[in-house]
Parts: structure tokens; sequence; C-alpha cells
């Protein structure tokens, strides 16, 4: 089990290779991992892997940075605690 397998097994743990026609490929759910970037089908188990890996790695990253993510609530939660802070801490002197 090489590192990439590793990676993609945590995230997915029911992911399995596929042989098809066109060569191997991750699949889990019934849902090809690397198809939402055109990752090539291989003929070598290790580069699927690594195909698999690096779709994961690219979800996660525009998953972080989505729009529908960018919530301005907690930001403004978050300034709204910090100038409570401030106030009661000119009250205290």
């Amino acid at each position: 089990m090489n590192k990439f397998q590793k990676k993609v097994l945590k995230q997915f743990p029911n992911a399995y290779v596929e042989s098809t026609a066109t060569g191997l490929r991750i699949i889990n759910n019934d849902r090809y991992l690397a198809k939402e970037f055109y990752m090539p089908d291989t003929t070598c188990e290790d580069t699927a892997w690594e195909y698999a890996a690096l779709a994961c790695k690219m979800t996660q990253n525009f998953n972080r940075a989505h729009p529908s993510r960018m919530d301005l609530s907690d930001v403004e939660n978050k300034l709204a605690r910090i100038n409570r802070r401030k106030k009661n801490g000119r009250r205290v002197k």
C-alpha cells in the first residue's frame, strides 16, 4: 500500500480499482473519483491511485475556497465578540 492509496482510502474507505477496456481507474460507490478533473485511465495501478489522490486533494482545496462556503456570519460574530471584549476592557480601567 503506497502513500497515494492510503490518502484515498482515508477519505473513501470503500474505494477500489476497476479494470475497463481503456485501463484502470479508482471507483467509490459507482463513481469514478478522478472524472471531474478529466484524469485519463491508466495501465498502472499506482498511477491510478496517484490520480485519485490528486483528485481528492484538488476537491478538498476547491471546497475550502468555494464561494458558497464564504459565509460572513462567522466573521461578523468574531468581530462582534472582539468589540465586546474591547468595550468591557475599557470599563474596567
